[in-house]
């Protein structure tokens, strides 16, 4: 069965750091682009990043662009966002999942940028 489950989110101060996990199963991780996903309450899920599957080339949404940076270890089946200068309209939880999508979603990671 197909198993997204994210963690390291957490409440950080503007301009704080914080570096994201997926661990990923059920699936031949290699074969897949990875991609991160943020959802904040009553609004639909926003696409955020994504690594293709060798993990030599990335895209990333405006809004991130230049602080935030996707990896991941296909040895370990685990993909990675690290996000650096958190603002407070970064708070959102936040999701990874392959591309195309694979069912279900995790649970996600709740991110808090606040003073």
């Amino acid at each position: 069965q197909v198993q997204f489950v994210e963690s390291g989110g957490g409440s950080v101060r503007p301009g704080e750091s914080l570096r994201l996990s997926c661990a990923a199963s059920g699936f031949t991780f290699s074969d897949f682009a990875m991609r991160w996903y943020l959802q904040a309450p009553g609004k639909e899920r926003e696409w955020l990043a994504t690594i293709t599957r060798p993990g030599t080339s990335s895209a990333y949404a405006d809004s991130v662009k230049g602080r935030v940076t996707i990896s991941r270890e296909n040895d370990k089946n685990m993909v990675y966002l690290q996000m650096e200068n958190l603002k407070p309209e970064d708070t959102d939880v936040y999701y990874c999942n392959r591309f195309p999508p694979g069912q279900p979603w995790g649970q996600g990671t709740q991110v808090t940028v606040s003073t």
